[in-house]
């Protein structure tokens, strides 16, 4: 259990979210903020980084992530082939990795863990590169405290294995359907993981992201799983 200085976060839209660690530094999580819709004007503007981290690399989670590289220079964690496509991109601080492994990148300690997602990065001129496979990570803070952001994903078994290895207190899960698991499977994934306290992202974004928090509310009412819908621009802490 976490003890000390409370993490914060703030929700920018879709899946990014900002975190102020105990020590008062800044991680971001999927970089997509200028051009995210779902994301408040007043907070597109990011002017202190000092974690970046990627789930994987489609637009809706990269799109912002080499221009705050090269402007505000935070270390940057990913998997290795997103981190060789950033560096070709001149970005620095690229903290490379892989699914099961971890290392402490600042002043957390990240863990990559499984995502059941495609992984295509968009270049400039339209075509799709290879860009490793999706995965989540477990972010355990300074303080103790621990998240798991799934990233996009598919429910899976195994998230069951990363709540009994890691046993993360706040976990944030897609609900929005077509391109990851709906409410159904969420809850199947809360019910997987004995959630406790579940943050929902990646719906409503656009149209056809259609799952809500309170369908994954009335299927995990039996559980007692606190759902925690907070809007974009909100800051919350656990």
């Amino acid at each position: 259990m976490a003890s000390g200085n409370p993490v914060s976060y703030k929700y920018l839209g879709h899946s990014t979210f900002l975190f102020t660690t105990p020590a008062g530094k800044k991680l971001l999580i999927d970089p997509w903020v200028m051009n995210n819709p779902a994301c408040p004007e007043k907070d597109k503007h990011i002017d202190v980084l000092d974690t970046m981290l990627i789930t994987h690399g489609h637009f809706d989670h990269i799109h912002d992530a080499v221009d705050l590289a090269q402007r505000l220079r935070p270390q940057v964690g990913c998997i290795f082939e997103i981190g060789n496509w950033l560096q070709r991109k001149g970005v620095a601080n690229v903290n490379a990795m892989n699914k099961g492994g971890k290392q402490k990148i600042n002043d957390v300690l990240v863990t990559m863990v499984d995502a059941r997602h495609s992984c295509g990065i968009t270049e400039d001129g339209g075509g799709i590169i290879y860009g490793g496979e999706a995965a989540g990570f477990i972010v355990q803070f300074e303080n103790g405290f621990k998240i798991y952001h799934a990233g996009d994903t598919a429910v899976f078994g195994d998230m069951k294995i990363i709540a009994e290895l890691y046993e993360p207190e706040l976990i944030f899960l897609p609900i929005g359907d077509l391109f990851t698991m709906g409410p159904k499977e969420a809850a199947l994934a809360c019910r997987l993981m004995g959630a406790k306290k579940v943050v929902p992202m990646h719906y409503g974004t656009f149209p056809p992201l259609v799952g809500t928090p309170e369908e994954l509310r009335q299927l995990t009412r039996d559980m007692g799983t606190e759902i925690i819908a907070i809007r974009p621009g909100e800051t919350r802490t656990p």
